[in-house]
């Protein structure tokens, strides 16, 4: 699954690599009305492949709100078994077989982008100097031991509770932190791969300033909140 909006230069390749690195996957994308043509680039891809989705969505909704949308997906048409990740080749498809490796002794599988010491060195300043910014607040007032500001992940949905996530608000960028708050303090079993991003050569990061202070901001509100009033402390 992934969520798009302004990725024409990409897609065709994204859902081709993908396809090269998973054959028989089902390939959801979340789409947002791009003005580019994304969607209807997709829906034209859909007519040679029976396995590729699509949610059209009516306006730029959020990337959180969007994977929040692509779970409940997975889980409504039965789904085991879940990878998110970029589509702008920040992440690689070759990599997805790590994931889904992992997931068979693992409920969520998160993609650590600081395992590596060059893993970013493709990356300009600004967004290596807001992704190792996000890394550190979080582990910091959140106290969560992995990478949690990443769309890298594979879930494990058939020992995940779908209730889990109505816990989880956030529309934007937060949903990543937040969602990974939630699930680590329900004590969901978690583990990492180590993953090295390329540069971003398809695209420039849509992060922006709001999202930034927006998200500091909800960090410091989520490390403040007494955990009972803020989410479960049990696994559902």
């Amino acid at each position: 699954m992934t969520a798009a909006y302004n990725e024409a230069g990409n897609i065709k390749e994204f859902v081709s690599e993908v396809r090269a690195a998973v054959s028989d996957a089902d390939i959801l994308i979340v789409e947002d009305n791009s003005p580019d043509g994304t969607g209807d680039i997709i829906s034209e891809l859909m007519g040679d492949d029976s396995r590729l989705h699509i949610i059209a969505r009516q306006g730029k909704l959020g990337v959180g709100s969007a994977h929040l949308e692509g779970i409940k997906w997975a889980y409504d048409h039965d789904f085991t078994r879940l990878v998110t990740m970029d589509c702008d080749f920040a992440h690689k498809p070759s990599d997805i077989g790590l994931f889904l490796k992992e997931a068979e002794a693992s409920d969520i599988v998160v993609g650590n982008r600081f395992f590596y010491k060059d893993s970013l060195d493709e990356w300009n300043w600004r967004r290596k100097l807001l992704t190792h910014l996000g890394h550190r607040v979080t582990k910091l007032f959140l106290g969560i031991p992995f990478d949690a500001t990443g769309a890298f992940r594979a879930y494990r949905l058939d020992n995940i509770d779908r209730h889990i996530f109505d816990r989880v608000n956030s529309g934007s960028y937060s949903f990543f932190f937040e969602s990974m708050v939630v699930l680590y303090r329900n004590g969901i079993n978690i583990s990492e791969v180590p993953i090295q991003l390329p540069a971003r050569t398809y695209g420039s990061s849509k992060m922006r300033l709001v999202d930034v202070v927006w998200s500091v901001c909800f960090i410091l509100y989520l490390s403040l909140r007494p955990a009972s009033k803020s989410m479960p402390t049990k696994k559902f």
